[in-house]
């Protein structure tokens, strides 16, 4: 089977509002574990009740994060899954103020996830084996050049990551990151 490759967004701040809530964050993260669920498996799941679940995941719908599955939905029972996307955000300069509002808001929300993953991987990487591998890197770039190098990491994620539909035998699921910075601080 041939993986169809996640659509390309560039700034989308109705996703960025609806994810910035926490609560959505965590159905988000239980889709994406998941694969596939109804509001009654996520209440379940987050120990919250179906009012409330059903509520955000409408949200989640109306912002095209995640889209219903029509042939497993009958009635008033909605299945949900996350819509396989790649979602790179624009220049910051060139958003507009409610824009970058969102894109804060959505941002800041990640900031303890992402804490508590790095810091996981200080301290557990030589646990897991193959599993976890960490590496650095530094030089001078153009930008030209570390657009090229993003690139290619989004080409190999696309290329080698499956849905919890699609993976096979053995795959595990992974929380991958790569950013850069210039080594000292201040502007170009």
């Amino acid at each position: 089977m041939t993986k169809k490759p996640p659509r390309r967004v560039i700034g989308d701040e109705p996703a960025w509002k609806a994810m910035a809530h926490p609560l959505r964050g965590e159905i988000l993260r239980q889709l994406d574990r998941l694969g596939r669920a109804n509001s009654t498996r996520i209440a379940e799941e987050l120990g919250e009740n179906t009012g409330t679940t059903s509520y955000h995941l409408r949200v989640l719908a109306d912002a095209g994060v995640i889209e219903e599955i029509p042939e497993l939905s009958q009635g008033r029972q909605r299945w949900w899954r996350a819509v396989r996307v790649d979602r790179r955000e624009p220049p910051y300069d060139s958003l507009s103020g409610q824009e970058r509002a969102a894109l804060d808001a959505w941002r800041d929300a990640q900031l303890p996830g992402e804490i508590e993953l790095f810091n996981r991987f200080i301290a557990e990487f030589r646990k897991h084996g193959e599993w976890a591998k960490g590496a650095r890197g530094g030089g001078y770039f153009t930008e030209q050049g570390l657009a090229a190098v993003f690139e290619g990491f989004i080409q190999l994620l696309n290329e080698h990551a499956h849905s919890v539909d699609d993976a096979p035998e053995g795959a595990r699921q992974m929380r991958l990151r790569m950013f850069y910075l210039p080594a000292h601080g201040g502007s170009t």
